[in-house]
């Protein structure tokens, strides 16, 4: 059973840490019973109580979603969504002409895919799970090694991966659209002339990935007012999310996301799934293993997790980081290996109760 009283003396016991942030908080710092934790959160959520922080978190306070900016070059229009919008489900766009944007990024399944990692040319199985791009209008950098900075440098990318769309002739690909009388009329209705090529291709794709947004839930009713928009239960998970459980040492702000790189100990170094993640972007040794926050937005709808899909089920997530994520160890033959990375110090054990990990379950699937 969640002891009030023990996660309330954890809030108190930090509170002086964060006392220089200037910010009006409850005066339920160490709520105690059910009673007290509504009285907690029943204001917006500056006034919430603090969240425990670890050295080195980058904190944002949780809010509603903002609107959308446009970069200036590419502003938003109707017939330019309507434009992205066929272009994301056309698989002529593939090499194949049987591969979509939308193949892997289906509405039904809250725009990921629901696979472990997708499929793609010639039914070959890419290494990363595709992330939902419900949230990629807010999102940057891009794809979980952040090699992307905007959506109009992202959108090729997938076009050209020999394991996903595996287009070897962009042109080839510019000619079969402007081979469709209708491509030429909604280029010209979105863009104002008839030119068809790569960079409108991605112009309007991105405009309609910022078009989308994730369904509205719970928590954004919360954050918005609506103090009943949360039961009890996911409100004692709110609270752990915040302070006991340290998940807001990453992931915070509107999108749940600190927008940052750490290693969960899942790289595989040297092994069969090896995944080095930010490194192979950077070539720096600081990023061995380091995969971007994802948001957390609809995280209930996108399953399976991580950025290799090898986690079903939310509660086998809270499970991992309940133990303090993976921490492997070099083998013998890795002992000298210049690259083996550590694991992010910002994850360590957490010793949450069964009941406690039900209520972050709980909590995660207002998302």
């Amino acid at each position: 059973m969640i002891r009030w009283r023990d996660i309330g003396a954890v809030v108190l016991s930090v509170g002086v840490l964060h006392a220089g942030t200037g910010a009006a908080v409850s005066r339920v710092q160490s709520p105690q019973s059910a009673e007290e934790l509504r009285a907690a959160y029943a204001g917006p959520p500056e006034t919430w109580p603090r969240p425990i922080l670890h050295e080195g978190a980058v904190f944002t306070e949780f809010a509603p979603l903002p609107p959308v900016e446009h970069p200036s070059d590419n502003p938003p229009g109707a017939a330019k969504t309507a434009l992205g919008e066929r272009l994301f489900d056309d698989p002529r766009l593939s090499r194949s002409g049987q591969i979509a944007c939308a193949s892997c990024h289906a509405r039904e399944l809250g725009f990921a895919d629901a696979l472990r990692t997708s499929f793609g040319h010639d039914r070959l199985r890419g290494r990363r799970n595709a992330q939902s791009v419900a949230v990629s209008a807010w999102m940057r950098p891009l794809f979980w090694d952040g090699r992307s900075p905007d959506l109009e440098a992202q959108a090729l990318h997938p076009l050209v991966d020999p394991k996903e769309m595996a287009v070897d002739d962009l042109d080839a690909v510019v000619a079969r659209v402007a081979a469709d009388p209708a491509y030429v009329a909604a280029f010209e209705e979105a863009f104002g002339d008839r030119t068809i090529d790569l960079k409108r291709i991605s112009m309007a794709l991105a405009t309609f990935q910022r078009s989308l947004r994730p369904a509205g839930g719970r928590f954004e009713r919360f954050v918005k007012g609506d103090a009943r928009a949360l039961n009890d239960e996911q409100l004692r998970g709110l609270h752990l999310f915040r302070t006991k459980a340290g998940c807001a040492n990453c992931h915070n702000g509107p999108l749940l996301s600190d927008s940052r790189f750490h290693n969960l100990g899942l790289h595989f170094y040297g092994r069969e799934l090896q995944d080095l993640g930010r490194y192979e972007v950077t070539g720096s040794p600081d990023d061995v293993g380091r995969f971007r926050t994802p948001s957390l937005r609809g995280v209930s709808r996108t399953a399976p997790y991580m950025h290799n899909g090898i986690m079903p089920r939310l509660d086998g997530v809270v499970t991992f980081y309940n133990a303090g994520a993976a921490r492997p160890r070099p083998r013998p033959e890795q002992a000298n290996a210049p690259l083996f990375p550590t694991t992010d110090p910002l994850l360590r054990p957490l010793a949450l109760t069964r009941e406690e990990r039900a209520a972050l379950v709980a909590f995660l699937e207002t998302l």
